[in-house]
């Protein structure tokens, strides 16, 4: 038999090799979804949730056989998921802000969730592995689902009820509450995934948007040039990030009021941007100086 041809294939090392990875990379990389939770109803709060929520939990409806699943910010150890015993009721949790991830997002929260609808009291996963044996996510959970989230001010729920807590336990609790920032969620009719948050220096309120990126961009350039851009006296538009695919409004507010007094200037924030969403014709000038300055003001998240 004659020895195989290798004149065509990448040494080592080479820079060749090197380009023909870093083109498997980005292939792999195109093929993750932009939004990972498109078509879920709580894409929104999804996202804040796996961003900047501290503490906070809903439950997600799953499809076919085992368990409904609650999704949690994080999960002590920054774990994937686990299951408690089933004395404590065989509760399954699965985490958004994990220790270890792949680039695909919903890829390793199917992974977790497909894990702990059929684990065993007890058991615990450390991280996600999805291979091509793992099922999509709209194919295990309900899309259309309401998520229901239940806001906490620490993480006592990280323990059972009734459960003996153990020192190291407890120390981990105690650790993590230290750390969190005091968070809520405005309730606001016709308002979604707008999160307030207390820094200690500054409050702010975050709100995930659904909309295509750029056509929101646009909106709050015509808000801005209108001079609408905030939520009322006290409060002041910030600047913007993008992550999972939409944008992130974020504004400064004034730490004295209580969040759920934002709820009225969101809904009126909410109205003046389906208007100018809904506007066709090309920005004006002015509008197109309010898209330049505001492209500037871009946060970041700490």
């Amino acid at each position: 038999m004659g020895r195989r041809n290798r004149s065509n294939e990448p040494k080592p090392g080479s820079n060749r090799q090197a380009k023909l990875a870093a083109r498997a990379a980005e292939r792999e990389q195109l093929s993750v979804a932009p939004r990972p939770f498109a078509g879920f109803a709580g894409e929104c709060d999804m996202v804040a949730m796996r961003e900047f929520v501290p503490s906070a939990t809903g439950r997600l409806t799953t499809v076919g056989e085992g368990r409904d699943v609650t999704i949690a910010t994080v999960l002590p150890g920054a774990i994937a998921a686990l299951v408690r015993d089933e004395t404590l009721g065989g509760e399954a949790l699965v985490g958004l802000q994990v220790q270890v991830h792949g680039p695909d997002v919903a890829a390793d929260l199917a992974y977790a969730v497909d894990w702990a609808r059929r684990a065993g009291g007890g058991e615990t996963l450390t991280s996600a592995h999805p291979n091509g044996d793992t099922p999509a996510l709209a194919d295990i959970v309900v899309a259309d689902a309401p998520l229901e989230i239940v806001v906490h001010d620490d993480f006592s729920w990280w323990v059972a009820e009734g459960v003996e807590v153990a020192p190291e336990i407890a120390q981990a609790v105690r650790n993590a509450n230290e750390v969190m920032m005091p968070s809520a969620r405005v309730e606001a009719e016709g308002v979604e995934a707008a999160w307030w948050v207390d820094t200690g220096e500054k409050a702010h309120i975050r709100w995930v948007r659904p909309e295509d990126e750029d056509k929101l961009f646009e909106a709050l350039a015509r808000v801005h040039a209108a001079d609408g851009l905030d939520l009322g006296e006290g409060s002041r538009f910030a600047g913007s990030f993008r992550t999972h695919g939409v944008l992130v409004p974020v504004f400064d507010l004034d730490r004295e009021m209580h969040h759920q007094e934002w709820a009225a200037g969101l809904q009126a924030l909410d109205a003046r941007l389906a208007e100018a969403l809904a506007v066709d014709a090309p920005l004006t000038s002015e509008e197109r100086s309010s898209r330049d300055g505001l492209r500037s003001r871009q946060v970041t998240l700490r």
